[in-house]
């Protein structure tokens, strides 16, 4: 056992890994500052890329086979996460389907699970000291397991630049795959529910993301001169088949992913406010969630009453800002989940929808627990069911204090 510079002592670590340049040369890093042994995890969320070769990988960097860890979370994502979250029509600052942010909660919990598993001490991530995600990792780690060590080398270390984890890649014979011809410029990060680009030319926030960018969406000048309609099945809030097809929670969004995308839906360019303080620019596609953000909204516009529904809207910004800021373990954010599960007790029924050239319509919504009444609704003979002569006191009393206000104000 060992010591870094920090005065740490660990014995061995679960190291959240990729096997890309970042995370390997952590994994180095971490046995030769720390001495100690190091588990990889590798959670496969959807991201589109084979998760496999991170295996290879961390053997032939001499982690033994029963500390490789390598699971497949796209149910638990979709289900217990993204699902939960979407019951609230969550947006952060207006637009921001929080795809990078509902994934890290996940991660988080599997680090410590693992951890406990392993009889570890530690965990470590490789996100950076500017960003949200080493708030959300860590957040997400004390609150499950208040004591667990938690190290983050970017914030230690003095491999500042590319061109120096590269020549520290070299000095400790790091096998690194070059794709220099094809490496995009882009920092990206993908899971089941988005893809998200940052960096490079995106960094000038008025200079437009080039189509080529994209990667899971056409354009909309490009997608088809006909209509996509499509049905989606709720119950108790979330979908549960398309075009009355059962499917699982991952295999709902994996299709609406695939829709969504044909019809160029989902792309999204915003500047946002980091919780660490700065502003920083991203490009996002999310061709399912936003489709199922319209959807959900369709459903609940005929199953919800009034209040239950405005008071929903107050709170899903505070929502989306504790999912967002990493407080998803937090007492705050699980009260809120009481109150908004608790509301879509009724929101069952079917939504149709029409997908057009990066538009999604809500065109037709239906169900049993509808508070939809057509006889009181109608511009038709309603047969009393509504007395319009009512509404002149209904209109007097709440134009009391206006009309006293006024009456004052003209005195002056």
């Amino acid at each position: 056992m060992t010591s870094s510079s920090q005065g740490t002592s660990v014995d061995k670590v679960v190291l959240a890994y990729s096997g890309g340049l970042d995370t390997s040369i952590i994994l180095k890093w971490l046995q030769e500052t720390y001495g100690c042994e190091v588990v990889t995890f590798t959670a496969d969320l959807g991201q589109g890329e084979e998760v496999e070769p991170a295996r290879a990988k961390a053997l032939e960097m001499g982690v033994p086979a029963d500390q490789i860890y390598i699971d497949d979370l796209r149910e638990e994502f979709v289900r217990d996460f993204v699902f939960p979250m979407f019951r609230a029509n969550t947006i952060y600052e207006g637009e921001y389907l929080l795809g990078t942010s509902i994934a890290r909660p996940l991660i988080a919990k599997r680090l410590v699970e693992i951890a406990i598993e392993q009889d570890a001490d530690a965990i470590s991530h490789g996100a950076t000291g500017k960003g949200n995600d080493q708030v959300r990792f860590e957040l997400g780690a004390y609150a499950l397991k208040p004591d667990i060590k938690v190290i983050a080398p970017w914030r230690e270390w003095d491999l500042g630049s590319r061109e120096s984890l590269m020549a520290y890649a070299a000095e400790h014979q790091i096998p690194i795959e070059m794709k220099r011809g094809t490496k995009s410029p882009f920092s990206m990060d993908a899971n089941l529910l988005h893809i998200s680009f940052e960096g490079g030319p995106l960094e000038d926030p008025w200079t437009e993301p080039p189509n080529e960018m994209w990667r899971w969406s056409t354009s909309p000048e490009a997608a088809p001169n006909e209509a996509t309609f499509i049905e989606l099945t709720y119950e108790k809030g979330d979908i549960v088949a398309i075009d009355e097809k059962p499917m699982t929670p991952a295999e709902v969004l994996t299709e609406l992913n695939r829709v969504g995308g044909e019809n160029g839906i989902g792309r999204l360019d915003i500047v946002e406010n980091r919780f660490v303080g700065m502003k920083s620019r991203g490009a996002y596609e999310t061709p399912g969630g936003t489709i199922m953000l319209k959807a959900h909204r369709g459903i609940e516009s005929i199953t919800l009453d009034r209040e239950v529904a405005h008071l929903k809207d107050e709170l899903m910004p505070r929502y989306a800002s504790l999912i967002y800021n990493g407080f998803w373990f937090s007492p705050e954010r699980e009260m809120l989940q009481v109150a908004i599960d608790h509301s879509q007790q009724s929101v069952n029924g079917v939504v149709r929808l029409k997908l057009y050239k990066g538009s999604v319509t809500v065109v037709g919504r239906k169900s049993d627990d509808s508070l939809f009444d057509e006889k009181i609704a109608t511009f038709e003979e309603d047969d009393g069911a509504y007395d319009q002569a009512d509404a002149e006191g209904f209109i007097k009393l709440n134009a009391l204090r206006l009309r006293t206000l006024a009456s004052k104000r003209g005195q002056r």
